[in-house]
């Protein structure tokens, strides 16, 4: 198998995936977070679910309420949720870092993290709750904003899932921050794809379907998949993002003020 096909954030656009994956018989699909589910993620795919493999990682935006969570991380298909773990898929080692890095929980371009993992986060938080809280139902209205919290970072990124995936090999890693070449992309995501020697990286979160090919410094292919996108596992745009125009003209502007660049 070498047909995977890359999706980008659709948030709550299934139809053009259905089409896709109808129209070109891909062995396996993966999502690149942001979906905006409003009903568990099978019932979205449900017309595809016999045709290929569907796999995903988080995006920022499928934490952002209790709906859209319990919509991905308690569907029928959590099991396919790509995030710190490497997939053999068709013979690809396939690796996903879902979420992003958030100041609360880790910046890396501002230093130490200030949580390594979500259970010690959970345990801050639980921490700071008023003790007469401590014990009450959810529904109260002070500690429903503190399970928010929770619910909100599990597509924060932690240090302790990032170098685990740093410690194993892959072919392909999935993410949904960007490498440095975008101009909001992160050196973080450059070093954990040269960890685990990466040929291939593809992201989302930035809405745009990009080639960044002249980076040859990286040490890896990089392709962005835009709002709605579809790229292939080489890298070949099957549908282009609906806001492809401006987003491109955003990093190409970047790269010439970049130093060094022509």
């Amino acid at each position: 198998m070498n047909n995977i096909y890359f999706y980008g954030d659709n948030h709550g656009g299934w139809k053009h995936i259905a089409e896709s994956v109808l129209r070109d018989k891909p062995d396996a699909i993966v999502l690149l977070g942001d979906l905006g589910a409003t009903q568990p993620l099978e019932a979205h795919l449900s017309p595809i679910l016999d045709e290929t493999q569907v796999w995903f990682i988080p995006g920022n935006h499928d934490s952002d309420s209790e709906i859209e969570y319990n919509s991905v991380f308690r569907s029928a298909l959590a099991d396919r949720n790509l995030h710190g773990r490497v997939v053999d898929i068709g013979g690809v080692r396939v690796a996903g870092l879902g979420g992003v890095f958030r100041g609360k929980i880790w910046y890396p371009e501002q230093g130490d993290p200030v949580f390594e993992n979500y259970a010690d986060y959970c345990r801050h938080l639980k921490s700071t709750r008023p003790f007469r809280l401590r014990h009450v139902l959810p529904h109260n209205n002070q500690l429903a904003v503190q399970l928010g919290k929770e619910r909100v970072h599990t597509t924060s990124i932690f240090p302790d899932v990032y170098y685990q995936l740093a410690a194993q090999e892959a072919d392909v890693l999935v993410v949904h921050e960007a490498p440095s070449c975008h101009p909001n992309g992160f050196a973080a995501i450059d070093e954990l794809a040269r960890a685990m020697g990466v040929k291939t990286v593809f992201h989302g979160h930035h809405h745009v379907s990009y080639d960044y090919q002249s980076e040859a410094e990286l040490g890896f292919e990089t392709y962005g998949v835009g709002l709605c996108g579809v790229t292939d596992l080489q890298g070949k745009i099957v549908r282009a993002g609906d806001l492809d125009e401006t987003r491109q003209r955003k990093v190409l502007a970047h790269k010439r003020e970049k130093p060094g660049s022509r």
